[in-house]
């Protein structure tokens, strides 16, 4: 097999984003991460100090969403929600755009509102992910979208706030694999639910998948490639 165990683990961005997850969920959801040495877990923006301190020592880095879900708030805003998750800890960054303004035309304001984000995170040492919603959109807005991204140097275009009517496609993967610079990597978010489509979209390119079902992906990649199964409890792994 061309990947290990990491290399498959470094892919996936735990989601603890539903809003009817309790406190004990998200500790139990960073519990999780840290057992599975996942890259992130992108937490609701109230709960990121906590998980912040829950990962630290850990390879794990906490994230959180700007202007979630549906990019709609003030480039003012979106910046207050940028500053305030770094202040508390975060290292990555998933803003959505303002997909009225993608389907308006009005790129000047789409740019200035990515750019906003990406600068003060940047500023930070930390990194921005910007979320197109294609379900919403047409290929010419997810191209231009990219180019922008590119432009602006935003660290990954991604597909989806797994909120929308649709997740992220093979043939929308490949769009934005093709139309991001090389520099720009992609991630994938809503449809990811097995190792089989977790290892469809690595050869697509992307580098990120959102996954809620992280447990179940790396459980049967963990099998795959013969390796004992994760013990969530003690944070290590046990025989089958």
């Amino acid at each position: 097999m061309s990947y290990t165990y990491d290399d498959l683990a470094k892919m996936i961005d735990h989601s603890l984003l539903n809003p009817t997850l309790t406190e004990a969920d998200l500790i139990a959801g960073c519990k999780l991460a840290v057992a599975y040495n996942v890259a992130s877990v992108c937490i609701l923006p109230y709960y990121v100090s906590r998980c912040a301190a829950l990962l630290k020592g850990s390879t794990v880095k906490p994230s959180t969403t700007i202007g979630f879900p549906h990019g709609g708030h003030t480039t003012a805003i979106k910046l207050a929600e940028a500053k305030q998750a770094l202040a508390d800890g975060c290292q990555e960054l998933d803003m959505v755009v303002n997909i009225s303004q993608v389907l308006s035309g009005q790129w000047d304001y789409v740019r200035e509102d990515i750019r906003a984000v990406v600068e003060v995170a940047h500023a930070a040492g930390q990194k921005v992910k910007v979320i197109f919603e294609n379900c919403y959109l047409k290929d010419e807005h997810k191209i231009r979208l990219c180019e922008i991204c590119g432009e602006l140097n935003a660290d990954w275009v991604k597909t989806s706030t797994g909120y929308g009517t649709g997740g992220a496609t093979h043939d929308d993967l490949r769009l934005m694999r093709k139309h991001a610079p090389a520099h720009v990597q992609v991630k994938a978010a809503g449809g990811v639910r097995d190792c089989d489509g977790l290892l469809a979209v690595r050869e697509i390119g992307v580098t990120r998948c959102g996954a809620s079902k992280t447990a179940e992906i790396l459980d049967e990649c963990r099998k795959r490639l013969g390796l004992s199964a994760i013990n969530v409890a003690k944070g290590t792994s046990a025989g089958y």
